[in-house]
This record gives C-alpha cells, structure tokens and sequence, in this order.
C-alpha cells in the first residue's frame, strides 16, 4: 500500500511540474481583443496582465470621454478573458479537465 501512495505522490509532482511548465509558456503568449471596432485595442499575456493599450485619435472626443473609458474596459475585459481562457484550455490538456482546489485557471 505504501508503494501504490508512492507512485500517486510522484505522479502528482509530475503533473505540478508539467503545470508550472505550461504556465510559464502560456504566460509568455499574448492575445489581442479590440472594441469599437477596433478603436481600442489590448494586448495581455497569460498571466492575465495587460501589455499594452492602443487608441485610435480619432476616438478621443474631449466631449465623450465616457464612451472612451467604456471602450477602454470593453477591450480590456475581453482581453483577459481570452487570455484566462488560452490558459485555461492548455491546463485542460494536462489535468483531463479536472477541476483542482487552489488552482485558478
């Protein structure tokens, strides 16, 4: 009984190795998402952190900012959700799906 626990431990190491491998890659990648039909768009890594913004001049209106900052956040959401997504579609492959306690991806 001892070696059957054993064998699980290494396995389980082996899958955390693999994991942080895969993390390290993933969060390396960016994705891009744009709003406005392209007005805005954002770049994020897979780490979910935002690389870069760009704006169009032609969508900074002095008299609408607000439809600027919607444009900002619309971009910036959907940026890391595809990016929290391509993270977690490369987890997938090694966990088999399986949801881990602790594990957010």
């Amino acid at each position: 009984m001892a070696k059957g626990m054993g064998n699980l431990i290494k396995q389980a190491q082996q899958m955390q190795a693999k994991m942080a491998k895969i993390q390290e890659e993933v969060g390396a990648r960016t994705v891009e998402a744009s709003a406005g039909g392209g007005m805005v768009t954002v770049v994020a890594n897979g780490k979910q952190e935002i690389i870069s913004i760009n704006i169009e001049p032609e969508v900074v209106d002095p008299d609408d900012v607000e439809m600027l900052q919607d444009l900002v956040v619309a971009a910036v959401n959907k940026a890391l959700q595809e990016a929290g997504e391509m993270m977690a579609a490369e987890m997938s492959k090694i966990t088999g799906g399986l949801k881990i306690p602790g594990m957010s991806f």
